[in-house]
């Protein structure tokens, strides 16, 4: 079992102070958020990649995953391959896409727009060395469940694309966790872990729900069946990003509350397997 940290919230971390965050935190490496503003870019990863990569290695850290810029959707685009290129060389396994937006109108000819560029990704994945996945997220997003992320990937050969699961996300649009992890065990390829609540607010005079992150347990998400059936599947091999959106906090309170995440489910693990 494989647990790493989402790097979005310690942005100002250098990459010594990334390895030692990591390593403090317990985790096994890092889903690397590679963005403008971060110690690795989509401009620079070509250079800057395999460096990361290296130091990460030589201190028994690893980084399976990265986590591209929210509008990173066109593979012609001119960044796209260099990065790809960039992920096979330093051993990066997994990319996670940015998202497809839907708009008004005909959802089926948005669907194949986008299934043909997710095929233009598995086709760069392929030269690379590189699977491109699709990371549910709820709102207007065309994989925001299990089901929606499966009409992206269904035909697409599952060694060339894959899906990663979001139980937080799933539990503001999805289906129950062991039925959307059932629907796209053959696409799963790894687990965003973090929990949410949804609260009201008011927006132009009307009440509306918004979504929030919590700590692990402290949410809507049903962290033991989340458990219970990625085990049941057999999935535990898969990638786990702790995802420890705790935005507003310090750099060093994100890593803190982190540690904390991980040792839940560490437990939850522990406990769920030993059964």
């Amino acid at each position: 079992m494989q647990f790493i940290m989402f790097t979005k919230h310690v942005q100002e971390y250098t990459v010594p102070q990334l390895v030692s965050a990591l390593k403090g935190a317990g985790m096994d490496g890092a889903d690397l958020c590679v963005r403008p503003g971060y110690p690795v870019t989509p401009e620079n990863a070509p250079q800057k990649l395999k460096e990361v990569a290296k130091a990460f290695g030589e201190a028994g850290l690893s980084i399976p995953l990265i986590t591209t810029p929210g509008e990173f959707t066109e593979p012609d685009g001119r960044e796209v391959e260099p990065l790809f290129a960039a992920c096979g060389q330093a051993g990066v396994k997994l990319v996670k896409l940015g998202y497809w937006t839907y708009s008004a109108g005909d959802y089926s000819a948005q669907l194949d727009s986008c299934r043909k560029k997710l095929a233009g990704f598995a086709v760069l994945g392929e030269k690379h060395g590189v699977k491109p996945v699709v990371h549910m997220h709820s709102g207007s997003t065309m994989g925001l469940n299990a089901s929606a992320a499966m009409r992206l990937v269904e035909g697409l050969d599952p060694r060339s694309v894959g899906i990663f699961a979001d139980p937080g996300h799933l539990a503001i649009c999805g289906e129950p966790l062991h039925m959307a992890f059932n629907i796209i065990k053959d696409y799963a390829a790894c687990f965003a872990f973090k929990d949410v609540v949804k609260l009201p607010v008011t927006r132009d005079r009307r009440e509306v729900y918004t979504m929030r992150v919590r700590r692990l347990g402290e949410g809507i998400v049903d962290w033991h069946l989340a458990v219970k059936t990625i085990l049941d599947l057999k999935l535990d091999s898969l990638p786990i990003s702790i995802h420890c959106e705790y935005e507003g906090e310090p750099a060093d309170s994100v890593v803190d509350l982190a540690r904390v995440d991980l040792r839940y489910v560490k437990k939850l693990f522990a406990e769920i397997g030993g059964k």
